[in-house]
Order: C-alpha cells, then structure tokens, then sequence
C-alpha cells in the first residue's frame, strides 16, 4: 500500500513554521488561509481539506498519513474515512485521555477534548462543521492514557472505550481488526526517549517497545489510515524527539 501525506503545519490554529520545514517534496501541505473568527472556526477550516484528502486517498487505494500539530486533526481524518465509507477502529495512542468535555476539563484546552468529540461527547461544534458522526465508544481503543484529569478519568472509566494502559496488550488485541485507524500523539512515547513536548508525562512506553508494537500492527495489513500528533519542534533543539517520534511513524507505515 501507497503511503500519502498530509501535513497540516499548525497547533490548534496557530501556525507552526517549524513544523513546516518536516514537509517532503511529495508531501501535501495543507495551509489554508485561516479566516477572522473564534478558535474553532479557525480550527474547522483546516479540517476541510484533511478531509477531502483522506477521502480521495482511499479512492486510489493508497494509505493516508496524516501529520499535524496536534490531535484535534482527527476530526479530518475521521471525517475523510467516513466519506469513503470506511467505519474503523480507532486505535488512539496518547499519554493522555483527550476525553475532556467542559463539564470535566480544568483548563478549557480545546486540544484535550478530541476523542470525547469523536464519539459524541461535550463539544461538537467542530464535528457538525466536517460532517463528521459521532463513532460508538465500543469502537475506540485509548492505549496507554497514564496522565488523566480526575473528571476526565471517572468519565473515561463509565464510558465504553476500551482503555488498554500497558500498551503491550495491543500485541494480542481482539479488537484490533480490519478496517484500522491508528492515531497516536508522540507524547505517549517515554520522555527518555523524546523529551520535547508541550504536555509531558512521565513514564510511559519505550520508543523500542513502540517500534515493536508498530511493526506487529504493520504486518496485520489493517492499518488504513494513520495520522500523529507531533512533538514541539520549538523544545526540540537537537532534532533528537523528531528523529525518535519519525523512526515510530516510519516503522508503522514501511512495511
């Protein structure tokens, strides 16, 4: 399978010029002009072309990757699956729930709400304006999510998602079947491994440990769609946290 890829240089709706400079001469860069308004209009704005991207990449039979600065993007990527009329498994890899509604979150990030979005919960301006419906919790798989908001946590435990905290346990998954989606933020990997990013947590999976569950989900043949939340390249000075968190991607998606 033919990998294409979208890279989306933004943080939220901030631009990342850093983050640009990733960008392959093959690669698409998704950099719409971002029209006056509040942050979530903004922000859906981004998700349009991800979308029609992921859409028409599945229609020529190829793999959308999909790169960005954060993990609100999913909503695109979903979105574009959902057009293609493909209804995966989502396989979300994060140090973190992103399960926040406003009811729960004690900062109003925007940024630690996506999946709680994803499967209809709290906010969802951002998902009626991509045409995105809402997936069944059954459906999600959280690995890891060791940095949890006490709300978000009592939430995430009554919900439906099937929450994995070893992320060793995706080797023998029942669920993990065809169709896939996997996402995963480049904060789930230890910070030994990869320091720089904005939301660091401690602990965690080893970039080798992630490399041998990546390449187990590769040979499977069921991953359709990927897409990652990267680190902070503005903390990143000697490119070590780029070269880890690409060498992940890398090893997920070349098989």
């Amino acid at each position: 399978m033919r990998n294409q890829f979208i890279l989306t240089p933004f943080f939220l709706d901030e631009a990342s010029t850093k983050l640009e400079l990733l960008a392959q001469p093959d690669w698409h860069i998704n950099k719409p002009i971002l029209p006056d308004g509040d942050k979530q209009q903004r922000m859906s704005t981004l998700y349009h072309p991800i979308t029609e991207f992921v859409a028409n990449t599945l229609a020529k039979g190829d793999r959308p990757v999909s790169i960005a600065g954060d993990c609100c993007t999913t909503l695109g990527v979903l979105a574009g699956l959902q057009k293609a009329r493909l209804n995966p498994v989502l396989l979300w890899l994060d140090a973190h729930g992103d399960f926040n509604t406003w009811e729960t979150t004690p900062s109003g990030f925007l940024g630690g709400m996506p999946l709680a979005m994803l499967v209809g919960r709290g906010e969802q301006t951002m998902m009626k304006v991509v045409g995105l419906h809402p997936i069944p919790e059954a459906q999600v798989i959280l690995t890891d999510g060791r940095d949890l908001d006490p709300a978000e946590k009592q939430a995430l435990a009554k919900s439906g998602v099937h929450h994995i905290v070893d992320s060793r346990f995706l080797l023998n998954h029942p669920l993990v079947v065809n169709p896939l989606y996997l996402h995963f933020d480049a904060d789930i990997v230890n910070p030994n491994d990869a320091p720089a990013m904005s939301y660091r947590a401690q602990g965690g999976p080893s970039s080798a440990e992630l490399q041998t569950i990546f390449r187990s989900l590769a040979k499977t043949g069921w991953v359709v769609a990927v897409s990652m939340a990267t680190w902070n390249p503005k903390l990143d000075a000697d490119g070590r946290s780029q070269a880890v968190c690409m060498e992940l991607l890398h090893s997920l998606i070349d098989q």
